[in-house]
C-alpha cells in the first residue's frame, strides 16, 4: 500500500510539474513520464539518510492535505486543480512547502531538460529502460548490497530503486587496485580519500617506498565514463546523486565527489594559487608555519607541470568572452583563469581535462600502491600504536583494516564526520567555511553557448577577494534550472539555449557552519549561517553582475531569486534588493574548507601547521578541511600544494 500510494503520488506531482514544459516550443518534452517518475523514486532513494523518511512523508502528507481543502486527495485530482495546489505551496510563506516543491521541480526540470536539445544524451537511455506505455509501481533492478546501515529505505519501492543504482562504466580491473578484498588487511600507510589532497599524498609517500594504501568510498570509473556535468555524472560521481544541502535559514546547496578522484572527476578545472594575502592571514591569525609565498612555490609548479594547467589556446568560448567585454567596457579587472586541460599540439585542440585518476591515481598504482575502492571507513580506533579502521566494502561487507600511520583526505565535510565519530580531536567540524554563490542566468541578441562549451575561463576579480564573478555550466538542464524563478521562460530554453549563459556572484563571505554525525545514521548533518554583511555582499554582487551584463550587451537576465522578476534594462537594476532576502535566495557553492583549521593556535585549530591532529602520533588531515578560511578563489591549487608539502615533511621526519 506505501509503495502504490508513494508512487502514484509523485507520478501526479510529475504529470503536473512536467505538463508546464510540454507544447509547440519544446516538442520532446511530451508525456507519458513514467521514466521521469522512475527517475524521482531513485533519487529519493539517494537523499541523506537523514531526509529519507521526513521527504516520504511529506510527499504522502502534501497528497493527503489536499483532501482538507477539496475533499480529494491530490494524486487523482484533475490537472488545473492539482496545478493550482501545487501553486499554493510554491508561493507559500512557509519555507518548509516552498522548499518540498522547489526539490520536486528542480528534479524534474533537470531530467527533462537532460536531452534532445544537442548537448546531452537522452536524459533516460543510459539509465533505464523504455516504460513508455505502461505505469510502474515499483522500479526494478539488480541488488546492492550495505542498505541495512543507510538507515531508512522507504519501502519496498525504494529498496528497489536503490538497488538500480550502480552506475556503469568501471574501470578494469587492474594491477594494484582490490577488487575483492579479505576482511581484514594491513598496511604501512593508510590514505583515507582519493581526491585532490589523498591522491597527491597517497602518490608521494608510495614513490618514496612506503606501503601505502589508498581507500575510496566511491566506485573506480574512467573519467571519460559520462558526458561532464550531465545527469548521468551526476548519478556516477557525485554524493548522495547531487543532493547535499547546507541547512539553515538560507540553504545553500553544494555538491561532492563520491569516486576515485574525488572532486577532481567532476570540476571544470579552473586553477588558481593561493592569494598571497591570504596566505598572510593565516600565518598571523592562526600560527601556521612555513607558508609563505617561497615556502609553497615549488608545490604548486610541480602540481601545475603535472596537470598541465595552462590557458587555452584559442578563442575562449563567447560567453566566457562576454564577461570579459562587459569588464572591459566598464574599467573592472578581468582574466582568463588556466585549467587542468591538456593540449595536442595541432590548431584547434579542444583539450582533454585533467583530474586525479588522469594523473596522480596512475602514478601512485605505477610506483606499487595499493587502491581499494568501494569502501567506506565507519570509524577510526587507536589500537596500542596502530590505527584500526572499520568500514564496509560493496562487495564483502565488514572489513578491518589495520595502519600504523593514517591520512584522513575526505574532504570537508566526510573528513570532520569521520574523526567526530570516532570521538578524536578538537576543534573539528565547528569552523565550515565556503563561498556563497547567487546566479543569474541572462540571454543574449547573439549566439553565446554551444554543444562543447563547458565551463567558460574568464573571471572578474575587480572586488576580489569578496567578490568574483564568472560564467557556470550552461548546458540546457542548468539553464532551465537557473529559470526556475521565472517560469514563463523555462520552455523557451529549448528554442534559445544558444543565446543564453548561466552567470554568478561568488563572495568570500564571512559566514560559518559545522558537520555534526547523527546517532544511527550514516550522512552527516551540515549546517551553514549567512551573515547580514554576506547577504548584503551577495545583493551588491548581484547588481554589480547584472551591471556587467547588460554592459556585454544582454538583452534580458533573470536573477536566481525568490520575487526578483526579469530585467530588460539598466534601469531595473533599482528594483534589486540592497539585501538577499532570508530564506528566498537560492543560494549554491562549489567550494567547501576550513573544517579542521591547521596551525599552532590550538584555540582555533585541530591540526598543527603540517595536518597532524593535535594531541595525536601519526593521524593527519590533508584536504581542504586543512584551509583556515575561505581563500576567495578555487581552493584545489592550495590542497594539493599544501598536500604535498606536508607529505614531503612528513616523509623527512622520518
Amino acid at each position: 500500500m506505501f509503495d502504490a500510494w508513494l508512487h502514484d503520488t509523485v507520478s501526479a506531482l510529475v504529470y503536473s510539474l512536467a505538463g508546464d514544459h510540454s507544447g509547440e516550443g519544446c516538442p520532446e518534452l511530451q508525456p507519458p513520464y513514467n521514466d521521469l517518475t522512475r527517475f524521482i523514486l531513485q533519487q529519493q532513494t539517494r537523499l541523506p539518510d537523514f531526509l529519507r523518511l521526513p521527504m516520504s512523508a511529506a510527499t504522502l502528507g502534501f497528497d493527503f492535505a489536499a483532501v482538507f481543502r477539496s475533499g480529494r486527495w491530490f494524486h487523482p485530482q484533475s490537472a488545473a486543480a492539482r496545478a493550482q495546489r501545487i501553486g499554493s505551496w510554491k508561493h507559500s510563506k512557509l519555507g518548509l512547502k516552498r522548499d518540498f516543491i522547489r526539490y520536486y521541480e528542480s528534479l524534474a526540470t533537470l531530467a527533462l531538460y537532460s536531452g534532445g536539445v544537442g548537448v546531452s544524451p537522452a536524459p533516460f537511455a543510459a539509465t533505464s529502460p523504455s516504460i513508455a506505455t505502461e505505469k510502474v509501481s515499483t522500479v526494478p533492478g539488480a541488488g546492492r548490497d550495505g542498505v541495512e546501515e543507510d538507515g531508512f529505505a522507504g519501502g519496498q519501492a525504494f529498496q528497489n530503486a536503490r538497488k538500480s543504482m550502480e552506475p556503469p562504466g568501471p574501470v578494469p580491473a587492474r594491477e594494484g587496485m582490490i577488487a575483492q578484498p579479505p576482511h581484514e588487511l594491513r598496511c604501512e600507510i593508510a590514505v583515507v580519500g582519493s581526491g585532490p589532497g589523498g591522491a597527491v599524498t597517497a602518490c608521494l609517500l608510495a614513490e618514496a617506498g612506503r606501503d601505502v594504501l589508498l581507500i575510496e568510498e566511491g566506485p573506480f570509473l574512467q573519467l571519460e565514463s559520462c558526458v561532464p556535468f550531465s545527469r548521468q555524472e551526476m548519478e556516477q560521481k557525485y554524493r548522495n546523486g547531487g543532493q547535499t544541502v547546507a541547512m539553515g535559514r538560507d540553504k545553500v546547496a553544494y555538491v561532492e565527489g563520491c569516486c576515485v578522484g574525488g572532486g577532481s572527476e567532476i570540476n571544470s578545472g579552473l586553477y588558481h594559487r593561493t592569494p598571497p594575502d591570504i596566505l598572510a592571514h593565516w600565518r598571523k591569525a592562526y600560527a601556521v608555519e612555513a607558508l609563505g609565498e617561497t615556502d609553497l612555490a615549488p608545490h604548486f609548479e610541480a602540481c601545475e607541470r603535472e596537470l598541465s594547467v595552462s590557458l587555452m589556446p584559442g578563442e575562449p568560448p563567447p560567453a566566457s568572452l562576454k564577461l570579459h567585454e562587459g569588464a572591459r567596457r566598464l574599467g573592472w579587472k578581468s582574466l582568463e583563469v588556466p585549467r587542468w586541460f591538456s593540449y595536442k599540439d595541432e590548431p584547434g585542440s579542444a583539450g582533454t581535462r585533467q583530474s586525479m585518476t588522469k594523473t596522480f591515481i596512475p602514478r601512485f598504482l605505477r610506483a606499487g600502491g595499493k587502491l581499494l575502492p568501494r569502501t567506506r571507513v565507519l570509524r577510526i580506533n587507536r589500537a596500542g600504536e596502530k590505527w584500526s579502521l572499520v568500514g564496509r566494502h560493496a562487495g564483502v561487507g565488514a572489513i578491518r583494516i589495520e595502519a600504523e600511520t593514517l591520512f584522513l583526505c575526505g574532504g570537508a565535510v566526510q573528513t570532520p564526520a569521520l574523526l567526530r565519530r570516532s570521538g578524536l580531536g578538537h576543534h573539528v567540524g565547528d569552523s565550515l567555511r565556503m563561498h556563497p554563490t547567487v546566479k543569474v542566468a541572462a540571454m543574449f541578441p547573439e549566439n553565446v553557448n554551444s554543444a562543447d562549451m563547458g565551463v567558460p575561463v574568464h573571471q572578474v576579480k575587480e572586488f576580489a577577494p569578496r567578490l568574483s564573478f564568472g560564467c557556470s555550466i550552461s548546458t540546457p538542464p542548468y539553464l532551465a534550472l537557473g529559470l526556475l524563478e521565472h517560469p514563463s521562460c523555462v520552455p523557451n530554453v529549448s528554442r534559445d539555449w544558444q543565446r543564453m549563459a548561466n552567470y554568478y556572484a561568488m563572495i568570500t563571505g564571512e559566514g560559518y557552519g559545522t558537520i555534526r554525525p547523527l546517532s544511527g545514521f550514516r550522512d552527516p548533518l551540515v549546517r551553514y549561517r549567512l551573515s547580514e554583511n554576506d547577504r548584503r555582499d551577495l545583493a551588491d554582487g548581484l547588481r554589480k553582475l547584472s551591471e556587467l551584463l547588460f554592459a556585454a550587451g544582454a538583452e534580458s537576465l533573470y536573477p536566481g531569486v525568490s520575487g526578483v522578476p526579469e530585467m530588460r534594462s539598466r534601469e531595473a537594476l533599482r528594483k534589486l534588493p540592497d539585501v538577499l532576502p532570508a530564506g528566498r535566495s537560492h543560494l549554491m557553492t562549489i567550494h567547501l574548507f576550513s573544517s579542521c583549521a591547521m596551525g599552532e593556535a590550538k584555540n582555533l585549530c585541530a591540526v598543527d601547521s603540517f595536518g597532524r591532529v593535535h594531541g595525536f602520533k601519526r593521524l593527519f588531515v590533508s584536504d581542504a578541511s586543512l584551509l583556515c578560511t575561505a581563500p576567495g578563489v578555487n581552493p584545489q591549487g592550495t590542497i594539493m600544494a599544501l598536500a604535498r608539502r606536508n607529505a614531503f615533511r612528513f616523509l623527512n621526519r622520518l
